[in-house]
């Protein structure tokens, strides 16, 4: 575990001088609500397509009311193109009611709070802390970070919440969302998901899947 730890440290150290731009999220968003609604209809889709329907959904329905509010048939137009959109409106709206019913149209600030509304998953969850209010109460984990930590042997874990707790124990708190960014943006850049490019990795030399 210590030498797990010491890898970690170096590997965020890294990263951090390759990724200077490393954004804190993909999806734009001008509020909390926004933020929370973007991520949920991320799920299974790229975050450009959520970014394409957003500003057309946020300008009819701005607030958890407007969207509680909101036909259903509506909403499925408006965010067709991110796929499983029957299920999704039906989240979207259905949290919507909840926020404004249980928290009076303000976005909760824990995980447990936020796991319980309709489509917000634990990952969903951590983002919306991590982004829009700074609170590290776990690691998100999505398919470019799951894979990433995967091959640089930092679990052997599939499941994202399995992986999640094996990084919790890895990093300090404070880093939790820092090596989400960072090794986020990795996922995407450089460990692409069908050919990594290995020989231009600057964690080439720790990383037990280099092919160089």
């Amino acid at each position: 575990m210590g030498d797990m730890k010491k890898n970690a440290h170096k590997i965020l150290k890294l990263l951090g001088k390759a990724y200077l731009d490393a954004p804190t999220t993909y999806l734009n968003h001008g509020n909390a609500f926004e933020m929370l609604i973007s991520t949920l209809l991320s799920a299974h889709t790229t975050d450009a397509s959520v970014n394409k329907v957003a500003p057309t959904l946020f300008k009819k329905y701005p607030t958890p009311q407007d969207m509680a509010n909101a036909e259903i048939d509506d909403l499925i137009q408006i965010i067709r193109s991110v796929g499983t959109y029957n299920r999704k409106s039906g989240y979207i709206k259905e949290t919507s009611k909840i926020l404004v019913e249980k928290y009076e149209g303000v976005i909760p600030k824990t995980i447990e709070e936020l796991k319980i509304l309709p489509g917000v998953s634990r990952k969903t969850s951590n983002v919306v802390l991590s982004v829009v209010f700074g609170i590290n109460e776990g690691v998100v984990v999505d398919t470019h970070i799951g894979r990433v930590t995967q091959r640089l042997g930092l679990t052997k874990e599939k499941k994202p919440e399995k992986i999640e707790r094996d990084l919790m124990e890895l990093l300090l708190q404070k880093d939790w969302y820092e090596y989400a960014r960072l090794v986020g943006a990795h996922g995407r850049r450089t460990c692409n998901a069908k050919k990594p490019k290995c020989p231009d990795c600057v964690l080439n030399h720790l990383c037990p899947s280099a092919v160089l």
